[in-house]
């Protein structure tokens, strides 16, 4: 008789996704746990982040789109828990064009929810973010925090939060939502900021800078971040929200004097720009709860992190140059 767990990832192939599989079903994973991953694979879904999980008997991958009520249905059935990370993440892009966003974070979400009420889905992770709070200048937000997002971006996934949470309200649908700080760590897609600085400066080229620098964000190694979620989605409660922090709080103009030692630059390779429209100036998370109750902690010190970071772009060109080159960045 199969008793192994069936875990339905959405968003699989992007960043935190891949890396939230390939810990799952990896050497230090719980073991017993079947994982399927739906993803789109739009331009930061990259079927190489799951290339070492690939032939794990306990793997399975499916090309398409969150969206796509007959597929998610399916899909849905045939597993007891959800992992939901599948959304458009960049906030550069969000103030381009909202369209995407609001499709793919908000409908998205709600195809999957309302799947998950018809199928009796046992849990459901809503994978968010700390910037659904919007900017705080001192102290950190709680989990009892009022939504204010800024960004496009931030209120897609703010309604996102409250369609999920509304489902364990009005279905008693056990879902468990998190936000969590800025990640960073290997395979994340180079239009962010840490790979983004990363990538340019180990060919040769300049950075941009936002405004005068001083915007704050709190650091979070992906590492942690996986080990919180299957805290969340083993032992979490229901109904409940979650913050996930990593203890670095740096400045942007710290964070990049930090990335051009690490890659052996100097300041003269920083080009200012004009300020991001909307530029949250601070961002900070009370992970009191998560640590009191499910007992996390952040475990990567960020100096540690963002060595290994660099050396694995350094070490990785042949993942990153094609995306760089299809995305002219």
């Amino acid at each position: 008789m199969n008793t192994a767990t069936r875990v339905l990832v959405t968003g699989g192939a992007g960043f935190i996704g891949s890396h939230y599989v390939r810990t799952l079903l990896g050497p230090s994973g719980p073991g017993g746990t079947q994982v399927t991953v739906l993803d789109k694979l739009t331009y930061a879904g990259n079927p190489a982040n799951l290339d070492p999980v690939r032939d794990h008997p306990g793997f399975g991958f499916v090309h398409g789109d969150v969206c796509d009520p007959v597929l998610v249905d399916k899909l849905v059935s045939e597993h007891d828990q959800i992992v939901h990370f599948a959304a458009e993440s960049h906030v550069d892009r969000s103030i381009a064009g909202a369209e995407a966003f609001v499709r793919t974070n908000v409908l998205g979400t709600q195809t999957l929810l309302d799947a998950a009420v018809r199928n009796r889905i046992s849990t459901v992770v809503q994978v968010s973010t700390d910037e659904v709070y919007g900017s705080v200048d001192t102290g950190s937000w709680t989990e009892a925090q009022p939504l204010g997002p800024n960004s496009p971006y931030a209120a897609s996934k703010a309604s996102a939060d409250l369609i999920a949470l509304s489902h364990h309200r009005t279905h008693g649908l056990d879902v468990r939502v998190t936000r969590c700080s800025n990640n960073y760590g290997p395979y994340q897609f180079p239009e962010k900021v840490v790979p983004l600085f990363i990538t340019r400066l180990l060919r040769g080229g300049r950075v941009p800078l936002y405004g005068d620098g001083s915007h704050v964000r709190d650091w979070l190694h992906v590492d942690d971040h996986v080990r919180a979620l299957e805290l969340v989605r083993t032992r979490g409660r229901a109904g409940e929200v979650y913050h996930v922090g990593g203890g670095t709080e740096l400045s942007n103009r710290e964070l990049t004097d930090l990335l051009l030692e690490a890659c052996g630059a100097d300041r003269s390779r920083v080009d200012h720009v004009e300020d991001r429209k909307g530029h949250d100036r601070r961002y900070s998370v009370d992970w009191t709860k998560i640590r009191d109750e499910l007992g996390y902690r952040p475990g990567k010190d960020f100096a540690t992190g963002l060595a290994e970071t660099v050396a694995w772009y350094r070490d990785n060109p042949s993942w990153w140059q094609p995306l760089l080159d299809r995305a002219a960045l």
